[in-house]
């Protein structure tokens, strides 16, 4: 067991990580441009129109009678909002999606710390002592092309204590399974300092597929 850390090939692969960089980008510039467009396009109308116009400071109009005041002057007045520039507000969900999803693709990650695992996501990151923590095996869906769907699977390990869950796929960029060396550390992080018995045998069992795994990453040997 080494105390190095390892940084684990997960997330995209560098061409589909570039395509949904520039998708993410272009729905946060068009969800911007949404946003933005109909306060220009209110002041413009206002300018062209000759509605709006700056009314003239109270000094100029302190000695019209109070009822004769633009509204602007009243106590308490404020300009009603234009009912146009509330609608960019509906831009804004693709501004938020769009950075979201430029977050996700340059941001996720995993990597293992001794038997610390930490994944981190488009906001935050999170992090299990595999030694620790409850251990199984699981599958995601992740679409190829466009209809094809492969099942890829992965490691979710649970803290005991906090609940915190973290989830980590078994395959890298382009499907491949993750690299021997990554699934053999994953294999000696779950199983460093545990009993075999109990409740901790199928952690151990896990780290033995594991280990199978990284052994016959072809799957030639057939299943462990």
């Amino acid at each position: 067991m080494t105390n190095e850390r390892i940084r684990l090939s997960v997330g995209a692969a560098p061409g589909p990580r570039a395509v949904a960089a520039v998708v993410g980008v272009l729905f946060t510039a068009v969800g911007a441009a949404f946003v933005l467009l109909p306060v220009v396009a209110d002041g413009l109308l206002r300018r062209v129109t000759g509605f709006g116009d700056p009314v003239p400071s109270y000094d100029d109009v302190r000695d019209l009678p109070p009822d004769l005041l633009p509204p602007d002057l009243h106590d308490g007045a404020t300009a009603a909002p234009s009912p146009l520039r509330w609608a960019g507000l509906c831009g804004l969900p693709f501004v938020l999606l769009g950075l979201w999803l430029v977050l996700r693709v340059l941001r996720t990650a995993a990597w293992l710390d001794g038997t610390r695992a930490s994944v981190r996501g488009a906001l935050g990151t999170r992090t299990v002592d595999l030694a620790t923590a409850e251990v199984r095996g699981g599958a995601i869906a992740h679409r190829v092309g466009d209809d094809a769907v492969v099942r890829v699977p992965t490691l979710i390990a649970r803290d005991r204590d906090s609940g915190r869950r973290v989830t980590i796929p078994l395959q890298g960029p382009g499907l491949g399974s993750l690299p021997p060396a990554e699934l053999q550390a994953l294999a000696d992080a779950i199983s460093a300092g545990r009993p075999d018995q109990g409740r901790d045998a199928e952690a151990h069992a896990l780290a033995g597929r594991l280990r199978g795994m990284a052994a016959d990453p072809l799957g030639l040997q057939g299943p462990v």
